[in-house]
């Protein structure tokens, strides 16, 4: 019959069951510490990132709206601007069919109806005309061809209307550049989704250097994110 463990052996077993047991309670702390610590960066990352995608999607829409804003002004100024430049083309047409009436008279020799003509010359149109007669066009074979060629002869309507233009075109550059600030917050809340995405994720990964390198990569794509917004212009308020 077999002889049984001495007490030394007994004892020397015992010590290193303890030696192992301590040694896996150990690895289990340290694995449990560093989850914890990559846990603690996840949840770090998500709430800044939380932060910045909600920032990003307020300035993305205030400038979308600044730029719906603008492009409304442009076709508004765009549309008052016609409508001058109709109503100057509408006084031009009333001040030659005026002339036209002045001048039949004044080839007939009718001075009543020469002075009838005159009372219905515009106060505008009637210094050009002043300023035409002066010139003796009957005589001087270099003067204008009519009043309205005369450097007295103004179009408010006219002048007005190109004012309107200038600013139209001036309302509809600033909207499409509202508009293109819009679209690269839009961008950068698409980056920032990103890192929701694979920080989200990492955790469901039993793989440290998984879970680890998508909190790295993570990490950058935030880092560039936050580049993108401080070089974004603020949205209007």
């Amino acid at each position: 019959m077999g002889e049984g463990l001495s007490a030394a052996e007994v004892g020397e077993e015992t010590a290193e069951h303890r030696e192992r047991v301590a040694e896996h309670t150990d690895a289990d702390q340290r694995h449990a510490r560093h989850d914890r610590r990559v846990s603690i960066v996840e949840a770090t990352l998500l709430a800044i990132v939380a932060l910045l995608a909600a920032w990003s999607g307020f300035a993305s829409a205030q400038w979308s709206t600044e730029s719906r804003l603008l492009l409304a002004q442009a076709s508004t100024a765009r549309t008052e601007a016609s409508q001058a430049s109709l109503e100057a083309n509408t006084t031009k047409n009333f001040d030659g069919s005026t002339f036209d009436a002045w001048f039949s008279a004044y080839v007939v020799g009718n001075d009543a109806a020469q002075a009838i003509a005159e009372r219905r010359f515009r106060p505008e149109f009637k210094e050009a005309f002043d300023a035409w007669t002066a010139t003796d066009p009957a005589n001087n074979p270099n003067a204008p061809p009519g009043p309205t060629y005369m450097a007295e002869y103004r179009q408010p309507d006219l002048d007005k209307a190109a004012e309107l233009n200038a600013a139209a075109d001036e309302k509809y550059a600033a909207g499409a550049e509202a508009g293109g600030y819009a679209d690269d917050y839009v961008r950068i809340t698409v980056f920032l989704a990103t890192v929701l995405f694979m920080v989200g994720i990492s955790g469901h990964f039993r793989v440290p250097s998984a879970r680890i390198g998508l909190v790295v990569v993570g990490s950058a794509v935030l880092l560039y994110s936050v580049v993108l917004l401080i070089g974004a212009p603020r949205p209007p308020v």
